[in-house]
């Protein structure tokens, strides 16, 4: 129990300790598998497991929605272990009917029966295989027609297959070791990623049952190579997509269109396999399943109610006194000091090294404290996870990598520094303490933003909301028109796909062939380019290639950068930070994907400086913007619609490494980067202006000021963090002839983040004008309008200015 009287404490929610409620096991579950289970300790499942694994058996689609350490992968790893397995016939469940059958619906949901095609049981939590022998080999084969596959596919004794998709390497190979510790006979469990040579691809086509992998090595090896996967996916009988809350925007938009291809063809082999959906933290359930899977929201059934226990938790809202990360380092420290295993979660990369250092320095010798992100070398990871795992490391400093990095048990404490953008984010980060189901304790730390302060003044708000629903547009046209494509290669695309890949499909694919990248004939659209279409397809927005950061002295590789952020990060005479080490940048050659840093620490870090234009290319949607008839001016108009963003980097700040005072400003000149994506804007007229008395510097700070804090609070409303969006604001803009403030989407062709902006403009306005006026500070602080993103530095910001600004635009109350 958290006692304390410090001033910091602005908040503290007590989640009470949780009792569990137990079900018996069904009698489909074969006897060693129970037994697997029960010498891991785990004698009979949770109500809410045994719920989702008896809709999973009954050849249901599943949206799985517990806390964390709840014993989700309990609920299908029973069914696919279930059917997966060379076991023997007798020792097994009979498999389920040749034929199609209806299954009544579970009792833990009211939806409708759904009518399922043939597919074994399956089985267990948490759970992670390894390749455990190959079992009874598979001869290779010339390629057949998928007419020769399917009869030749369908006369055979087939053992059931399943994949598992996770949106990071680190969590399929968390979930091996799981399957493996079951010691199953007969479970032939793999991994299949990057990492994988041939001989273990090879292994994992030709023998492999339960495929751990995830949606990237789907999209570029196996189904663009479907003729070479033909068993597996003819026997597919169930596909998991774990932590499906990531598949969010852009992305989630990608993973959407190629789990749709991957049902397609499996449906050409003959298979209709069950989805079943994992998260912690996720809203829209039946509705998200449809979107990310094309099945029908009707034949979902979600599972919510967590009946697993839980120790009392102390969640403690923490008003730091200095900067956020200082204090998040301290608190660390002393976590670590009282013996508690302890994870801080920081925004940044650069942050989470400093951190750790300071971290450690604070605990001494009673600790091994170090520093967790993205751009490690996998050796480096894994040895990090492994010491985590196994108590070697008491204390983390990490970005959200280690997040879906590995399922960390045993948490004492959990920090979280700054709000982490979204309820869902805050929610699955809190939720890594308590996992013995003794009390754990979680601080979230404010950081000096608009959204941190609303929420700290309105905890209830934070507490007592729901999370964020997960948002993309499976019908969006700059992602789905390159997965048709795709798709076309792999089998001909005909106007009966649609039922896979949703009604826009006939018009995109006609758009398609009008361009020249299908071939339109009678029966279908054909890809008959010589290319491959699906390596043309970046699913994940960060470039085909990483830049390596080569030591300049060795030639050792350092780490790595996404090629979009390159310019920021590692741009010459940048400081990069790198597990506790310093080091200034020499050269970044774009053209050959290298950095080449040497060591030092000068005493200051740098931040970049960029200058962003934008162009209008099209108005999808206008409307009047906080009308009143009671005025005479004329009223300002709310707008979304497609844009054209053109960026550069133009120089950078030098910043004291202790204090953060800026030192001087340097010139730089990089190469433009052009984005085609989705805007929000607002067109303020002339008379508008005129109305709130502003001259024009003082108009140029308050759209500016405006722009920052409406960016800052639109995750409020939407499930996006404020580096999912950015923004341009102007004085005139010759495309709309007023002055505007353009929100837009971060990512090529839009996220839907600010189309749902658009939508509840109003309200996220009205709050964005009650942040100002309610902001303690005289002339803008972090709290309200300036901005970690900024590329001018937060320069040109006026917050009165953008409070009389928007008490003229909004509704009068």
């Amino acid at each position: 129990m958290f006692q304390s009287t410090d001033a910091r404490v602005s908040h503290l929610h007590r989640i009470p300790a949780r009792t569990g409620r137990t079900a018996d096991w069904s009698d489909w579950v074969p006897a060693d598998v129970i037994d697997a289970w029960a010498a891991r300790g785990i004698t009979c499942p949770w109500e809410h497991q045994a719920a989702a694994m008896n809709a999973v058996h009954a050849g249901r689609h599943v949206l799985l929605s517990t806390g964390t350490a709840s014993g989700k992968s309990l609920a299908y790893l029973v069914p696919i272990a279930t059917a997966t397995r060379d076991a023997p016939q007798d020792a097994r469940p009979a498999p389920a009917a040749a034929t199609r059958r209806t299954s009544p619906a579970p009792s833990a949901h009211p939806a409708r029966a759904r009518h399922h095609g043939p597919r074994p049981d399956s089985g267990p939590d948490a759970g992670t295989g390894g390749g455990i022998g190959p079992g009874t080999a598979v001869a290779t084969r010339p390629r057949l027609t998928a007419a020769q596959l399917r009869a030749d596919l369908g006369t055979a004794h087939r053992t059931g297959t399943a994949l598992y998709l996770a949106p990071t390497k680190a969590l399929a190979h968390d979930q091996l070791r799981a399957c493996h510790d079951l010691g199953l006979d007969g479970w032939r469990v793999t991994t299949l990623d990057g990492d994988s040579d041939d001989a273990e691809r090879a292994w994992a086509r030709d023998f492999g049952t339960y495929v751990l992998t995830n949606p990237d090595m789907l999209h570029y090896s196996v189904l663009p190579d479907h003729g070479r996967w033909a068993r597996l996916l003819g026997s597919l009988r169930y596909i998991v997509l774990d932590e499906c809350h990531r598949y969010r925007g852009v992305f989630g938009a990608h993973v959407s269109a190629i789990i749709r291809r991957l049902r397609r063809l499996a449906a050409l082999y003959g298979a209709d396999p069950v989805v079943v959906a994992t998260s912690a933290t996720v809203d829209g359930g039946g509705e998200l399943l449809a979107d990310l899977a094309g099945v029908a929201a009707e034949d979902v059934v979600t599972v919510t109610e967590d009946t697993s226990p839980h120790g009392q938790v102390d969640l403690v809202l923490w008003q730091p006194e200095g900067n956020h990360d200082t204090e998040s380092a301290h608190l660390l420290a002393d976590c670590v000091t009282e013996g508690r295993q302890t994870v801080a979660f920081i925004a940044s990369r650069a942050m989470a090294e400093r951190v750790a250092v300071t971290a450690q320095e604070l605990a001494g010798p009673t600790g091994r404290i170090d520093a967790y992100r993205a751009g490690y070398l996998s050796q480096d990871r894994r040895r990090l996870e492994r010491d985590l795992q196994t108590g070697r490391l008491h204390g983390v400093a990490a970005t959200n990598a280690l997040e879906l990095g590995v399922d960390i048990a045993g948490l004492d404490a959990v920090i979280v520094s700054g709000y982490p953008g979204t309820r869902a984010a805050l929610w699955q980060q809190a939720g890594r303490a308590g996992r013995r189901g003794s009390d754990a304790l979680v601080f979230l730390v404010a950081r000096e933003n608009p959204l941190d302060a609303y929420f700290f003044a309105h905890p209830e708000e934070l507490l007592d909301g729901s999370v964020e629903r997960t948002i993309l547009d499976p019908a969006n046209p700059y992602v789905l028109g390159p997965h048709l494509a795709a798709a076309a290669q792999e089998a001909a695309l005909t106007e009966a796909d649609a039922r896979f890949f949703g009604p826009a499909m006939p018009g995109i694919a006609d758009t398609l062939a009008a361009q020249g990248v299908l071939r339109k004939r009678r029966a279908g659209w054909y890809w008959t380019r010589p290319e491959r279409a699906a390596t043309m397809i970046d699913i994940r927005g960060g470039g085909a290639r990483a830049v390596d950061i080569v030591d300049r002295d060795t030639g050792r590789l350092v780490g790595v950068a996404d090629v979009g952020s390159a310019d920021r990060a590692v741009h010459p005479e940048a400081v990069y930070l790198h597990q506790g080490d310093s080091w200034m940048v020499d050269t970044l050659d774009l053209e050959h994907y290298e950095a080449i840093v040497h060591r030092d620490r000068p005493g200051y870090t740098t931040q970049p400086v960029s200058t962003m234009d934008i162009a209008v290319l099209g108005t999808a949607e206008a409307r009047p913007f906080g009308h009143d008839a009671s005025r005479s001016v004329d009223t300002a108009e709310i707008c979304r619609g497609t844009v054209r963003l053109t960026g550069q980097v133009v120089g950078y700040l030098r910043r004291d490494e202790l204090t953060g005072e800026v030192w001087d400003r340097t010139p730089m000149v990089l190469p433009e980067h052009s984005l085609e994506t989705q805007a929000m804007w607002i067109r303020i007229p002339e008379a508008v202006v005129r109305a709130t008395g502003l001259t024009p510097p003082q108009l140029a700070g308050a759209v500016h000021a405006a722009e920052h804090t409406a960016i800052g609070l639109l995750p409020l409303f939407v499930s996006c963090d404020r580096w999912d969006i950015g923004g341009v604001s102007t004085v005139f803009h010759p495309d709309t002839g007023a002055a505007t403030i353009f929100i837009h989407d971060g990512q090529s062709g839009g996220s839907g983040y600010t189309a749902q902006g658009f939508r509840i403009g109003e309200r996220w306005w009205q709050a964005t004008y009650e942040r100002l006026s309610s902001c303690r500070c005289t002339n803008g602080c972090p709290r309200c309008v300036q901005s970690p993103k900024c590329g001018n530095a937060n320069q040109t910001l006026d917050k009165e200015a953008a409070r009389v600004l928007l008490r003229a635009l909004l509704p009068a109350r």
